[in-house]
């Protein structure tokens, strides 16, 4: 690691420190933050750096998105941060009933997504060759 480590300086600094991260996880494509505090984040500096598309706020997260190279980028910040992404995040219990439902749902339905995705695409698949 250590490519992305003057990125990881940067992004750490910019979402208003060390201190202000609650927990840290990613995606495919994002950082998703969760901070103590939202408005020590400075979203235009984040947005306009080199290797980071752009700052999303949702459900309670900030979500830099980084691109495909996201792990390594999230490998640096959470050693410079000295951090590890198993934190759970404080702020779960400030959550909504809403807010908790919905987490629940999608913890659900996520691991079947690509399952039903794929025996979509096969019925798909199989109507046009019955069509042809």
């Amino acid at each position: 690691m250590g490519k992305y480590l003057p990125l990881a300086k940067d992004i750490i600094k910019n979402v208003g420190g060390k201190e202000n991260i609650n927990s840290l996880s990613h995606c495919v494509t994002r950082l998703r933050f969760v901070l103590n505090d939202e408005k020590l984040a400075n979203d235009d500096v984040l947005k306009n750096m080199e290797r980071v598309v752009t700052v999303i706020k949702s459900a309670g997260q900030y979500q830099v998105v980084i691109g495909n190279h996201v792990h390594d980028v999230y490998e640096d910040v959470c050693s410079v941060a000295k951090i590890s992404g198993d934190i759970n995040s404080k702020k779960d219990d400030n959550k909504s009933f809403k807010d908790k439902f919905f987490d629940m749902i999608t913890g659900i339905f996520m691991p079947s997504l690509a399952v039903m995705t794929g025996a979509g695409m096969i019925k798909g698949f199989l109507a046009l060759f019955v069509f042809f």
